[in-house]
């Protein structure tokens, strides 16, 4: 008997959810895993490693591997033609699937990273590339790329440090999101930025949950605010000696909030 040439059988018992990434990893047929997301008409299925679609760009691994080998050649002079260009715009549109499915998941480290590949690859981009609107279309799209990595650090380091640990991780990375807004001359609509807005409910959320006050990070920056030297160096040395892990940091959760 020939096999169907519909996925009913796949789509039937898995429904589509109207808001919601549905996603799920398998074992295709030759037994390696893939990662699926249902979609409102069918399906998208991935590669968990390299490209999402498992396809070779100019024979390597991802666009980004590809065009540093051609700057290896070329020199730093480099400028993506408009083909080059759309295939960017191909990757960027599968790692970001991808990456929301990850964190669906709750597979926060996979998450991290195709949010730190879909960075370097903004970076390669504005730096070759020939058309500065172009540039600036995949630009406009950086803080919400650093807010997914942002939300899956944190949940990482929740898992395996504990929740002060994740808050300073939140902390750093709207840092990150200012600098951001800065460099655009727009800083003043940090403050009132939805992505920003979520990032720090979801660390008050963390200190209700884990009844955590202000961090080491925080009462330092208070102490330095407020001229309390003597204060500072010692909140210095509480720090230094967690992060060589002389000093274990506060016992870590239980159980793990809802992903946001």
């Amino acid at each position: 008997m020939s096999e169907p040439s519909d996925i009913d059988f796949i789509l039937r018992p898995w429904p589509f959810k109207p808001g919601v990434v549905v996603a799920r990893v398998v074992t295709a047929g030759d037994q390696r895993e893939v990662l699926q997301m249902r979609i409102e008409m069918g399906l998208l299925q991935m590669e968990v490693t390299g490209r999402p679609d498992g396809e070779h760009p100019g024979g390597s691994e991802t666009c980004l591997d590809w065009f540093r080998e051609r700057v290896g050649v070329e020199g730093e002079s480099f400028a993506l033609n408009d083909e080059q260009c759309a295939e960017i715009d191909r990757e960027f549109l599968q790692f970001y699937h991808r990456r929301i499915c990850w964190l669906a998941l709750r597979q926060f480290a996979r998450a991290v990273a195709d949010a730190d590949y879909t960075l370097a690859l903004m970076d390669f981009a504005g730096a070759h590339s020939a058309n500065s609107q172009w540039t600036l279309a995949h630009e406009q799209y950086r803080p919400f790329v650093l807010f997914h990595r942002i939300q899956g650090a944190a949940m990482l380091e929740l898992q395996e440090s504990g929740p002060e640990t994740a808050i300073e991780t939140i902390n750093r990375g709207l840092e990150q999101m200012r600098q951001v807004f800065a460099k655009f001359g727009a800083e003043e609509q940090f403050e009132q930025d939805e992505l920003v807005g979520q990032l720090a409910a979801m660390k008050e959320s963390l200190r209700e949950e884990y009844r955590v006050g202000k961090t080491l990070a925080e009462q330092l920056a208070d102490a330095v605010a407020a001229e309390e030297y003597e204060r500072a160096a010692r909140l210095r040395d509480q720090i230094a000696k967690r992060r060589d892990g002389l000093e274990p940091p506060p016992p870590g959760p239980t159980h793990l909030p809802p992903s946001s």
